[in-house]
């Protein structure tokens, strides 16, 4: 089942580097993700008949709040590959704090989506949800954090 994360995660940060403006970006991702992650959660989860049944509104809604998240770390992306040429102080400042602005608010989505379904479908339900979300992030950012430059990298390898 990892193996399947991982090539989930590769192709959504292939996708992200291989589109030209940020409204593709957007629109393949949340086609390519928003799709097959909803199919692989649904096939990790396991859940029927009333349990599946509390879960969907509940993982749906969850998904809404989720891609907007991802939006805004696709422009902090677009963002930082804009600005990586000429990163002044206050451009890495903005741009780290809106960042880690970012990961808090998917901690605060995790914990408050936790809730939710402990209180639908209950706590073992829940984790298993949970687990399944923050590895899927966790991998994400990897394969992201593996394409991205890191500040002042590229300056290093230039011919002086």
């Amino acid at each position: 089942m990892k193996k399947v994360f991982l090539l989930l995660a590769v192709v959504f940060s292939t996708t992200i580097f291989g589109q030209s403006t940020l409204k593709d970006d957007v629109d393949v991702v949340q086609s390519v993700y928003g799709k097959s992650k909803t199919e692989l959660v649904n096939q990790y989860m396991s859940l029927k008949g009333a349990q599946a049944t509390a879960f969907t509104p509940i993982y749906n809604a969850y998904e809404v709040e989720r891609k907007k998240l991802g939006q805004e770390k696709i422009k902090l992306i677009n963002q930082y590959a804009t600005d990586y040429e000429a990163l002044t102080d206050a451009k890495a400042d903005a741009i780290a704090k809106q960042a880690l602005k970012n990961n808090a608010a998917y901690d605060k989505l995790y914990a408050t989506y936790y809730e939710k379904v402990k209180k639908a479908i209950g706590a073992v339900n829940a984790a298993r949800f949970i687990q399944l979300e923050i590895y899927l992030q966790t991998e994400i950012r990897s394969s992201l954090q593996n394409a991205i430059p890191f500040v002042g990298e590229l300056d290093m390898t230039k011919v002086k």
